[in-house]
């Protein structure tokens, strides 16, 4: 690795630590290293409903910083259920967060992306436009992404997922939250009752020439009907 790369360590669920991190961290500051904290709050696990899931994100912020001695915070809160950041609530969670973290603080914030939805579909898209844009619009300096298939499953990831992420996020920069917030009531609805049946998509290998490593014509088409929707909706490219 190199000295500009993050080193990872991550707290436990909730504002817990283990000494093996404790451990990890000692060694990353004796090497002067960037030191990146991670912590995925759980919506309806032991922190309970939006309000508290937000209160311990915030804390989890904090917690980077004083105990980690961080560099940069690596956010996510995922829902209990459905195992994905781009549900209406862990939007919710994530959005208050950081609009208080950026008000309130100079941290550095991040965020990880995990749909339910597979590559090359446009449920997929859909799912990581809606996390975009609530990053961007809540003062987010890092988007980390994307995971799709809720990353657990092997070559569901490719840059197509990553491009749309940017392109939304540079789209909803200085929006106001008025019409972040329309724009959000709309797109939500289009997929949250889809989390049970969410398409498998593509693997890497599947929608990606693996030679030239560029996406295959019906890839491009999904992210570009993906794409016509969010303009339908509001948003400018």
């Amino acid at each position: 690795m190199q000295p500009w790369d993050s080193h990872e360590v991550s707290q436990l669920n909730e504002l817990k630590i283990d000494l093996d991190a404790i451990s990890v961290i000692a060694h990353y500051h004796a090497n002067s290293d960037i030191i990146m904290d991670e912590q995925m709050p759980i919506y309806g696990g032991y922190a309970g409903g939006l309000e508290e899931t937000a209160i311990i994100d915030v804390a989890s912020h904090i917690n980077a910083f004083v105990m980690s001695g961080a560099s940069w915070h690596l956010d996510g809160p995922v829902h209990i259920r459905w195992g994905s950041t781009n549900t209406r609530e862990t939007l919710a969670v994530a959005g208050w967060t950081c609009a208080a973290i950026s008000n309130h603080t100079d941290f550095l914030s991040g965020n990880q992306y995990y749909p339910c939805a597979g590559p090359c579909t446009e449920m997929c898209f859909l799912e990581l436009a809606a996390q975009a844009i609530t990053d961007s619009a809540s003062g987010r300096e890092i988007l980390s992404g994307v995971a799709a298939a809720k990353g657990v499953v092997e070559n569901k990831t490719t840059g197509m997922e990553a491009r749309m992420m940017g392109e939304v996020a540079r789209a909803a920069a200085g929006v106001d939250i008025a019409e972040i917030n329309k724009i959000l009531g709309k797109l939500v609805p289009m997929y949250e009752k889809n989390y049970a049946t969410a398409p498998a998509g593509k693997t890497f290998q599947e929608c990606y020439d693996v030679k030239t490593i560029t996406p295959t014509d019906e890839h491009v088409k999904v992210y570009e009907g993906a794409k016509k929707k969010l303009e339908q909706l509001g948003l400018v490219f």
